[in-house]
């Protein structure tokens, strides 16, 4: 599979869930590729959480009005079309609810997953 192009539609993958709420993960399996893309629905039960190696760039797609994004305790409003990005150790959950594109580098890692 090494050089070659792959379409994947993210609304189609199995969803798991996740610390912030549910996750459609795309391109775990590619050797080749050193990321993983995520569709996160992100709920109002997001728990705050870190990873020690992975970088994490939210892309806000759509959200409720009020939403917010909280970074080591802080919350920080957002609104479609907002980007974070989130280095290792930042403590952070979604508030309120909202669709995100995430882009994980590292690929995501379920041992990467911390919480307080």
């Amino acid at each position: 599979m090494a050089n070659t192009p792959e379409l994947v539609r993210l609304d189609e993958l199995p969803s798991v869930p996740c610390p912030c709420g549910f996750a459609q993960r795309a391109f775990v399996e590619r050797a080749d590729y050193p990321a993983t893309v995520h569709l996160t629905r992100i709920t109002r039960d997001a728990v705050v959480h870190y990873h020690q190696r992975q970088t994490e760039l939210y892309v806000v797609l759509e959200c409720e009005p009020g939403a917010a994004i909280e970074l080591d305790g802080e919350p920080h409003p957002v609104r479609p079309r907002t980007a974070i990005l989130i280095p290792p150790g930042t403590r952070h959950r979604g508030l309120g609810e909202m669709t995100v594109l995430i882009h994980c580098t590292p690929k995501f890692d379920p041992e990467d997953e911390f919480f307080d």
